[in-house]
């Protein structure tokens, strides 16, 4: 696979549309992860957050297989605060 160079959130598809340096473009579905990984409302939220403030990061993770790694890890973005 080559560099990633730009990645966006498409609200309107639910989608995350993701450009390569070769030219190939490709969308990942952002329900059909959230229905693979998001097993618990927390983990949603989180994969909530980091879609909506790091779409790059989040098709990085889609792409190299390692979203149920970061879920794991217990982070706490998508938290509401008190």
């Amino acid at each position: 696979m080559t560099k990633l160079l730009t990645c966006r959130y498409n609200m309107d598809t639910n989608r995350v549309e993701a450009r390569f340096e070769d030219g190939t473009t490709i969308a990942i579905d952002c329900i059909a992860v959230e229905d693979e990984y998001g097993n618990t409302p927390a983990q949603r939220a989180e994969l909530d957050w980091l879609l909506y403030n790091k779409p790059l990061e989040y098709a990085q993770m889609v792409l190299r297989g390692e979203m149920e790694r970061y879920l794991s890890l217990g982070c706490d973005h998508g938290r509401l605060e008190d």
